[in-house]
């Protein structure tokens, strides 16, 4: 599959399904022993649950610390599930909610040691509410904005503000935490998107450098049925494929539209990362007219593979998602051999692609395993966070493993929007044309306007967004679905100028460019978080001289 949050499929499967029965009598606690952790639990008691009440280090990089005697006694354990059984269980039965766990994530944000986290969602462990993520609207949930001030922050002050905004229909709520500069106009809002199964919290690198740039307000976003958002039931009615994958697009683009509105937004700059920017282009295609800029992290669903989306839309024998969830963080390439070839891909089990048109999510293997859970959640983290502080990356396993925990919801959209493996059943490569390019009117679907031609009074058309790509130098997502579409949206812009007006040509404003970061892979974000501060902050002060010069004319 193709993003981050969750652990090697094939590995999960087999030991959760060796190990499930022998393990069923541990699936429901005794609800006449009290389960600790299920309230928020302050700094020290999420330190204390880590270092003494939930036993031993879980991450292979904590373990490297331990006495050598201990050492020796876990040789045998196997490496792709560093947490042992008893640490597991552990986790599992102190059952830490997600409001808890994001927390404790956001403490880590440079001079926020106390961050606001409403809990009015994820207050709870699942066990608690079978359902769904409870939804609890009175006012002694919400959060307080925290305000920094300029003796606290060099960079103050500033407000951070975490919230949980209500859209139309029933149990439809995002998750939002943002930060705002205190004493500035805010003339640009940059919204934040994450990928697969994840949350807004991943971005807890990205938070204090990007609020530095003055007049930005910064939003991080919960997709709808992920993260800490609302978890209401996924269907879809659609019976026709193509038309299902667009049921599920609009799923998550028709509630950040909703959203933008509530917000009382004209414009934003949008950075989606992996599904989060697969979902970026389609709002980009559905709502035109509403962004100042496109960024996108490392997206899924760009690449075309005949397999994936031919007429009758088979699924395809072959991946390369393998390498997200087998190889460690250091190892994880996208690099092509010696002239550009790239190595065979390898076949997929026929169990994966059985369960993936069953729509069985790998979260739920996670929710179906019980006490196992965290143990298998940990062979993603130990992987992934390895290269990340020691008690960083212990918050992000927790954080991971209480999201993955959660209900299914907007999860299952996956199964509809890409086949077994990376590549989109309607892949981007050919839509991205018309980023930029759509007439300014409703559009039902995230579907691409007819090629460029002349505008007229009654319909107008975009004149371009600028679309910007990022990939981690050893990303796992082929960088070469970026450079293709960077050269389709520069021959559409060439293209839509040979049929423009004067006018439309002094507001032409789209571009495409592709940027690689160093030392990072698929988490471009998190991974070299230096350097993808610096690059955003660039593309943000670019968005401003663009205005400059558009409001010039």
């Amino acid at each position: 599959m193709p993003t981050c949050t969750f652990v090697p499929l094939k590995l999960l499967f087999n030991t959760a399904s060796s190990q499930l029965l022998a393990n069923s009598k541990f699936s429901t606690p005794n609800p006449a022993v009290p389960r600790p952790y299920s309230t928020m639990a302050s700094t020290d008691d999420l330190s204390q649950h880590r270092e003494g009440g939930g036993g031993k280090p879980m991450l292979a990089r904590h373990r490297a610390q331990e006495a050598p005697e201990a050492q020796a006694s876990q040789q045998g354990r196997p490496q792709y599930f560093p947490l042992g059984y008893k640490e597991g269980f552990s986790q599992w039965w102190a059952g830490l909610a997600p409001a808890q766990t994001e927390h404790r994530v956001l403490s880590y944000v440079p001079y926020l040691q106390k961050p606001p986290t409403h809990t009015q969602t994820g207050s709870a462990p699942p066990s608690t509410n079978t359902s769904t993520m409870s939804v609890d609207k009175s006012s002694d949930k919400a959060a307080t904005p925290v305000r920094t001030n300029s003796i606290t922050d060099p960079y103050g002050p500033r407000q951070w503000h975490s919230k949980l905004v209500q859209l139309a229909g029933k149990n439809r709520f995002l998750n939002e935490f943002s930060v705002e500069r205190m004493g500035e106009e805010t003339q640009n809002n940059l919204v934040m998107l994450h990928g697969y199964g994840a949350g807004l919290g991943f971005f807890y690198k990205n938070f204090d450098a990007l609020s530095r740039v003055p007049h930005w307000k910064l939003y991080a976003l919960d997709l709808l049925g992920m993260g800490r958002s609302s978890r209401p039931p996924f269907r879809i009615h659609a019976r026709d494929k193509e038309d299902k994958v667009r049921e599920a697009e609009n799923w998550f683009v028709d509630a950040l539209e909703e959203w933008r509105i509530k917000r009382g937004i004209e414009k934003m700059t949008l950075l989606g990362h992996s599904l989060g920017g697969y979902m970026a282009v389609c709002y980009a295609l559905k709502y035109p007219g509403h962004l100042n800029k496109l960024i996108l992290a490392s997206p899924v669903g760009i690449p075309e593979d005949p397999y994936a989306v031919n007429e009758d839309m088979p699924e395809p024998n072959d991946s390369t998602m393998q390498n997200e969830f087998t190889q460690p963080q250091e190892e994880t390439s996208g690099k092509t051999q010696a002239g550009g070839v790239k190595p065979p891909r390898k076949q997929l089990p026929k169990w994966l692609t059985t369960l993936w048109d069953a729509n069985i999510s790998p979260f739920s293997l996670v929710r179906l395993s019980g006490p196992l859970g965290p143990r298998l959640v940990s062979g993603w983290t130990s992987r992934r966070f390895s290269h990340l502080p020691a008690e960083e990356a212990q918050a992000l396993h927790d954080y991971s493993y209480s999201l993955f925990r959660q209900r299914g919801s907007g999860e299952y959209a996956l199964a509809y929007i890409l086949a077994p493996g990376a590549f989109a059943r309607s892949p981007l490569i050919r839509r991205i044309h018309g980023v930029g390019r759509q007439y300014q009117e409703i559009h039902f679907k995230p579907e691409p306007d007819s090629a460029s031609t002349r505008s007229t009074a009654q319909k107008v058309r975009e004149t371009g967004v600028p679309v910007v790509f990022m990939y981690g130098d050893k990303d796992w997502m082929d960088k070469e679905g970026g450079w293709n579409s960077e050269e389709i949206i520069k021959a559409e812009k060439k293209k839509a100028l040979e049929n423009a007006t004067a006018r439309e040509k002094e507001l032409e404003n789209g571009d495409a460019k592709t940027r690689i970061i160093k030392n990072a892979g698929h988490h471009v974000y998190l991974d070299g978080f230096e350097e993808f501060n610096r690059v955003m902050a660039e593309e943000m002060k670019d968005v401003e001289r663009r205005q400059r010069r558009l409001g010039e004319l």
